[in-house]
């Protein structure tokens, strides 16, 4: 009898994520797949990225330094607009956060399986933008060590915030979106941990993820309670993608200046974020795919999903500039319909239509097939999306002020320097922040994988069993 042939083993990082999931060493194939982009040697392309991100990041420094010490008359704005870079800023960073908090939240309750391989480091960038938008109201109060005064605590004066400020809706918002966020990502990485726990060699490693992973061994209890809790978090981590952002666009609509008192800003805002925070999810994952070897686990399907969402945001939020447009001549108030006049005339009318073709003509390729499954363009698509939102932030924020009502108050507004270093050292924290994530995390959701592979292969036998029938 001739014996039994030795079954051909391939790198899972080269293969379809169907082969792998058919594959029965496919539970293990994942976890040391996954576990060894942490455990091995550093590579060369993080090496270079994390040298560029300690570079910005060595750039924030200093700018901060210059702030405290010179206070932020270095900084462009002034009267009449007395919101800069600092704001347009913020709202950016915010937005970019919400694509984490829907692929893991709202995809999971929608049961959309094809978010498992790019939750994990979605929910990662959702911590990091939040935490380089927090920073950006911290240094426009002008005094961040009184920031504590937004809360609400017993103190000797007996005064409370103003709670019709919308800094402090800000404050909460924000600080409510953080913290749910940091849970569920928490919650979802225990299991992983525990993983890294059990393969790591170094003891001091082993010992770290030991306590991270809070004593997982794997229990029928231990999975009810993750299951339950994870759900849970969901279920609050949802709401917050609606509510987060229609809470900055409030900052706006809840104004009496022309470009910003109206009622389309919450919807529009949020379609906003997720077009934005989708774009930094692609241009995310197309790199770390590439240098990580990871096609067989970010497919091209997980990509092509991406953009059809961009592409269905993108429409949306180009609804919103029509509308804009539309209400500013239907309203027949000479003051919205100049604001409109004025963005597409005016000294800023080159960024006005910059964005325009950054977030409504460009996107439109995105309707082809093989274009979004071009590596290539889709990654240059997702940095004109992020340009344009940019842009978009900019235009919403500084034409509504530098033409006020009264054109004896007109002013123009010129971001210096110590603006553009601020803003370049703040995609240097967000860097820094994600490549390490990258060094110390799993950055795909191990057990999520091992899941849908256990799910995949049990349908697959059922329905050859039903065949046979």
């Amino acid at each position: 009898m001739n014996p039994r042939p030795k079954r051909k083993t391939v790198d899972p990082s080269v293969r379809d994520a169907a082969e792998i999931y058919d594959d029965r060493s496919s539970y293990a194939d994942v976890a040391d797949r996954i576990s060894g982009l942490v455990l091995s040697p550093t590579r060369r392309g993080w090496i270079i990225g994390f040298i560029g991100a300690v570079a910005m990041l060595a750039l924030l420094k200093y700018s901060l330094y210059r702030l405290f010490n010179d206070g932020i008359g270095i900084w462009g704005i002034n009267v009449p607009v007395g919101w800069g870079f600092a704001i347009i800023n913020f709202v950016w960073w915010v937005g970019i956060g919400h694509a984490g908090t829907f692929i893991s939240a709202i995809l999971l309750l929608l049961h959309q399986k094809w978010r498992t391989s790019i939750n994990r480091f979605a929910e990662a960038m959702t911590l990091f933008a939040v935490a380089c938008a927090g920073l950006f109201p911290l240094l426009h109060v002008g005094r961040p060590d009184r920031a504590y005064w937004l809360f609400p605590y017993p103190n000797t004066m007996d005064i409370w915030p103003q709670f019709r400020s919308p800094l402090l809706w800000d404050v909460f918002a924000v600080s409510t979106y953080a913290t749910v966020s940091f849970l569920f990502w928490f919650v979802g990485l225990i299991p992983d941990l525990a993983c890294m726990r059990d393969r790591a060699k170094n003891q001091v490693v082993k010992t770290i993820y030991a306590v991270i992973s809070l004593g997982w061994r794997g229990s029928a209890r231990h999975w009810e309670r993750y299951e339950k809790a994870y759900k849970v978090l969901a279920g609050l981590a949802a709401p917050l993608v609606i509510s987060v952002h229609t809470i900055v666009g409030f900052d706006f609509a809840v104004s009496v200046i022309p470009g910003w008192h109206a009622t389309i800003f919450p919807p529009y805002f949020v379609a906003g974020a997720i077009f934005s925070g989708f774009a930094m999810v692609v241009t995310l994952s197309i790199p770390i795919r590439k240098i990580y070897r990871l096609e067989g686990y970010i497919t091209d399907k997980h990509m092509d999903n991406m953009a059809k969402v961009m592409l269905v945001t993108g429409m949306i939020v180009t609804y919103g500039y029509a509308m804009e447009a539309f209400m500013g001549w239907y309203s027949a108030s000479q003051y919205e319909g100049f604001m409109i006049w004025n963005r597409m005339t005016g000294p800023y009318a080159p960024f006005y239509w910059a964005l325009i073709a950054c977030n409504a003509i460009i996107p439109q390729l995105l309707w082809s097939p093989k274009l979004r499954k071009n590596m290539l363009v889709l990654f240059i698509i997702s940095l004109v999306v992020n340009t344009g939102m940019w842009l978009e932030r900019f235009i919403i924020v500084v034409t509504s002020l530098h033409r006020d009502y009264l054109p004896s108050s007109w002013g123009m507004y010129t971001p210096t320097v110590w603006d553009w270093t601020t803003y370049i050292g703040s995609i240097g924290l967000f860097l820094f922040l994600t490549l390490m994530f990258i060094r110390i995390m799993p950055i795909i959701a191990i057990s999520e994988l091992q899941h849908l592979a256990h799910e995949r292969k049990h349908n697959r036998i059922d329905h050859d069993q039903e065949s046979i029938r």
